[in-house]
């Protein structure tokens, strides 16, 4: 198991679009299990790599009993109207909030080997992968709520006992590209 440290709100990182994924190697294959064992150790539905503070547009997840990953994603979301939800997030322990989601969400893009890879979904499934999504362009859920429902969050986020702790220390890439893609 390699069990990451999970980036808190606040972190840099986080707000960070992160860079497609270039090289299906070894070291992508060890990131999606890096991610998921830190997502399954949490527990979470979902953890994107910005969260452990890799630049890479990777997510996994864990809904409804499957584990899978996404590389690379593209998200289309349904037509449907927008459902609010309970919606949590591994970078914000402890809270969730409702959140604003299309009902039904397809996401396409890679499996670490390049391979093609489409998931659709409804409910949990659709939220998960928008909410991963997000992170990967360096939007957080809390920026997708009303501006009442949004203050009421940040309240209880500068009351969190995790609120204000420092930033992990950042661990430099040995590779030339530093971690991320070229």
């Amino acid at each position: 198991m390699a069990i990451q440290s999970i980036r808190l709100f606040g972190d840099p990182v986080l707000r960070t679009p992160a860079e497609p994924v270039k090289d299906f190697d070894k070291e992508l294959h060890k990131l999606v299990k890096d991610l998921t064992d830190t997502m399954m150790d949490a527990p979470g539905a979902g953890l994107a790599a910005p969260q452990i503070g890799v630049g890479l547009r990777v997510f996994t997840y864990y809904v409804d009993d499957v584990v899978g990953h996404l590389v690379n994603p593209s998200l289309d979301l349904g037509t449907e109207i927008d459902e609010e939800g309970e919606e949590g997030c591994l970078s914000f322990p402890g809270l969730a909030f409702p959140t604003p989601r299309a009902i039904r969400a397809v996401a396409t893009g890679f499996d670490m080997h390049g391979e093609p890879v489409t998931i659709e979904g409804t409910d949990l499934m659709a939220r998960c992968v928008q909410h991963e999504t997000d992170h990967l362009d360096g939007v957080l859920f809390i920026d997708r709520m009303d501006i009442k429902q949004r203050k009421l969050a940040m309240k209880a986020i500068r009351e969190a006992e995790w609120s204000g702790l420092a930033a992990p220390t950042v661990r430099f890439s040995p590779h030339a590209t530093q971690g991320k893609a070229l």
